[in-house]
């Protein structure tokens, strides 16, 4: 039924009132409106449907049959409406929110942790898509995503989450090998593991002053999560991204070589629509991430100051 012939809600919602109330006075101070305001209403309404709703017994308005009648299916009616209503809003605070990020990131960062999310909010329900394209979020259906770029993107918030450094890491068990990774032109003797951007061994080679090591030999892999792991099982050496190998780092299945390391180009970001904050769920979400992204930075700090 497309073609619905409706008379305007705040006149039904004027006519349950006093309907209810038996009272235009009552009704008007329930609505928050005027007695007269409600007597408008009732009178549009009976205009529109062309019966009347109330007669005159005394001093006191009582409903026709007609509106009795018409009572009991307005108030189911407002009922389900407003049952429906607290549900969607419901499902906007609580309920399922959905947020994109990287793969690597998603699975090096962000799902290690979403369990303390969990018991933070057991009433939310986390759907992590992973996928480098960036959203609409006009259009897909997405609360929250975490970028990696310049942090210029037009028609949404931008909160800065972290920079990056890049540094090579490897297995405990590869740097202690017959050819042991002591300096950085040990690096000859080993094979360096890749992401898409391999000009990033080329530039650390050339800061570090390194000569003699092919920067383009070793495999490659299109997630720079599939390259720690590869680092992990003892395959290579890795020129890792720091927001990535910090849980790799302090339990060890991970180390860092020699002292050092180039700033990335770009960072990660913490990105939504500005309305979106009038959902607790994304507010939630939003402190959450802000406050693991600030213990990791504080306890990096100390672990700095206590080596």
């Amino acid at each position: 039924m497309a073609d619905r012939k409706l008379p305007p809600l705040n006149a039904l919602r004027a006519f349950e009132a006093a309907a209810r109330q038996l009272s235009f006075t009552r009704a008007g101070e329930e609505l928050h409106v005027t007695q007269a305001a409600i007597s408008h209403q009732v009178k549009a309404l009976e205009q529109w449907l062309g019966l009347a709703l109330f007669r005159r017994r005394g001093r006191t308005n009582v409903l026709t049959e007609n509106g009795q009648t018409y009572l009991a299916a307005v108030r189911e009616s407002l009922d389900l409406l407003a049952v429906a209503t607290d549900r969607l809003t419901k499902r906007q605070d609580s309920g399922v929110l959905t947020v994109t990020t990287l793969a690597s990131f998603a699975a090096a960062w962000l799902l290690p942790r979403l369990g303390r999310f969990r018991v933070l909010h057991p009433d939310i329900d986390v759907r992590l898509s992973a996928g480098d394209e960036i959203v609409d979020f006009a259009r897909d259906d997405v609360d929250v995503a975490i970028r990696y770029g310049d942090g210029h993107w037009s028609g949404v918030e931008v909160v800065p989450l972290m920079t990056e450094d890049l540094f090579p890491v490897c297995s405990p068990a590869l740097r202690q090998g017959p050819r042991p990774l002591r300096r950085p032109e040990d690096l000859r003797h080993h094979t360096l593991l890749h992401d898409d951007m391999r000009e990033t061994w080329r530039r650390w080679l050339l800061a570090a002053g390194v000569d003699g090591v092919d920067p383009d030999q070793g495999p490659g892999y299109n997630l720079s999560s599939l390259v720690i792991d590869a680092a992990v099982n003892g395959q290579g050496v890795a020129l890792a991204r720091s927001a990535l190998v910090g849980d790799y780092l302090v339990s060890g299945r991970l180390i860092r070589l020699f002292d050092i390391q180039l700033p990335a180009e770009f960072a990660y970001y913490l990105v939504h629509p500005a309305r979106a904050l009038d959902h607790p769920k994304v507010r939630a979400f939003r402190e959450w991430v802000l406050s693991e992204v600030q213990a990791e930075q504080s306890n990096a700090a100390t672990a700095r100051l206590t080596t």
